[in-house]
């Protein structure tokens, strides 16, 4: 495995390269590059690794930037002190997302489950491979729905559902804009009519759309909670029991 690590601390990126030769002494480190301005630079000058090591907050920029600039076709494992960017990291070609001091079970899981993936393809595949992590949305499910709002009827197409909640008694329809409607669903028979690529149920109040995931932070006893746009009017957690499948989901 020829592995590429971005990150800006030395002492991080040579403990990283001493826990990838632990797991695997036959893993090529080509290089340790601290900035974005120069992992742009090697990517653009250099094949694509088969695997790439990005620390988020780089000594320049966010490593976001380097997306901006230069088109990356290697999976990422992404690797910070911070949780909030997990959002924007699934939405490129990440495998994992590590949070800093690195725990090396957690680094064997990311490559474990890279393996996984890459054993059903050859590097020519490697399209592929990305399409699998992200693959595009299924035909089929429920596209809009049909609610009243006073008097009146209104057709709501799916793309303008930020999440589905249960209070009162009722299942709630929330728009990006905030209006928040009734709908003749429960949240199971949603999660059975709508894209399981776009939406997903955190818990048994709430199943959300993957673009309203404004932040997430680390909660209490191994669960998420959940910073929704708009917002949630009680916090919104993910389950210990459904933290591993909803960070599975994210990185599809």
């Amino acid at each position: 495995m020829r592995v590429l690590i971005i990150e800006d601390e030395n002492l991080t990126a040579r403990r990283l390269e001493g826990q990838l030769r632990k797991y695997d002494p036959a893993i090529e480190v080509l290089e340790r590059l601290p900035s974005v301005a120069a992992a742009v630079q090697w990517l653009r000058q250099h094949p694509a690794p088969d695997l790439i090591f990005l620390d988020i907050h780089l000594e320049d920029d966010l490593g976001f930037r380097i997306f901006e600039q230069v088109q990356v076709s290697s999976p990422i494992v992404f690797t910070t002190a911070y949780d909030e960017y997990m959002i924007q990291a699934f939405k490129v070609n990440s495998i994992d997302y590590l949070l800093k001091p690195i725990n090396y079970d957690e680094l064997v899981a990311a490559l474990t489950k890279y393996q996984r993936l890459r054993q059903h393809f050859t590097p020519a595949d490697l399209p592929a491979l990305l399409r699998l992590v992200s693959p595009a949305p299924a035909p089929g499910y429920k596209e809009r729905f049909l609610v009243s709002v006073g008097p009146r009827l209104r057709s709501v197409d799916t793309s303008e559902v930020a999440y589905f909640c249960f209070e009162d008694g009722a299942t709630f329809l929330v728009t990006r804009p905030g209006q928040r409607l009734v709908v003749d669903y429960s949240l199971d028979k949603l999660g059975q009519v709508l894209n399981p690529q776009q939406f997903f149920r955190v818990n048994r109040q709430y199943l959300v759309g993957i673009s309203a995931i404004d932040t997430i932070h680390h909660h209490s006893a191994g669960r998420l909670e959940l910073i929704l746009q708009p917002a949630a009017r009680q916090p919104v957690l993910v389950s210990v029991d459904r933290a591993t499948e909803f960070k599975d989901w994210l990185g599809r």
